[in-house]
């Protein structure tokens, strides 16, 4: 029987559309070292890099999480504008982490990625798993900046002591100004100010003298 006229049995083919499953092997780069790319470094500046960003992304990982968490959980008369909030800081802040991957990568480093590696790694106090009042959550959150922007702070430093002045301009443009801007929209929610009559140093609108 010819080529082109060969019979088959349906689902034992043998063409190069078969996906090949199930492959194992070894990491091509173990965690911990460094690839060497052409980038005008020191592989001691590319390290010190690496292992700072690979914190800074374990603790920005958590805090994307967070403002999850509080997202799908927020409750109470602030419900709506939380939870639009929530999820609009969720959402840069995983611009951050793939930012963060990134220049991991780049520098020649490996990327944490799965959420055990980030839970052994990060520094963000880990929360309940049930709901929490809404300042508890905006509480959480504060702290939780403030430990990135403390860390972030200190590894550009670092990062423009080693000559990578590269990590120093995306850690000051990038994580430190967002999570800095997200930190004061979060901060004046627990401002504790009347909601409908002034204070008793203030005076009610169209009230008589």
């Amino acid at each position: 029987m010819t080529a082109t006229t060969e019979q088959r049995t349906p689902g034992t083919g043998t063409g190069t559309a078969q996906p090949l499953c199930r492959q194992g092997g070894g990491e091509i780069q173990p965690y911990g070292t460094l690839t060497r790319m052409p980038l005008g470094l020191e592989e001691k500046a590319c390290a010190a890099s690496v292992a700072a960003l690979n914190q800074i992304l374990a603790d920005t990982m958590a805090l994307r999480d967070l403002y999850k968490k509080h997202h799908w959980q927020v409750a109470g008369h602030t419900f709506y504008q939380l939870h639009l909030l929530f999820d609009k800081h969720h959402a840069e802040q995983s611009t951050l982490v793939d930012g963060i991957a990134e220049r991991i990568q780049l520098l020649g480093g490996v990327s944490l990625a799965m959420a055990h590696d980030v839970a052994e790694t990060s520094t963000v106090p880990r929360p309940p798993r049930g709901r929490e009042e809404v300042p508890v959550q905006l509480s959480r959150l504060l702290e939780a900046h403030e430990i990135i922007l403390k860390e972030t702070r200190r590894y550009a430093r670092e990062a423009s002591a080693n000559g990578d002045d590269g990590t120093n301009d995306f850690l000051i443009s990038d994580v430190i100004r967002t999570n800095e801007l997200q930190v004061w929209f979060v901060a004046e929610h627990l401002v504790d100010t009347p909601t409908v009559r002034a204070g008793r140093n203030g005076r009610a609108g169209g009230a008589a003298e």
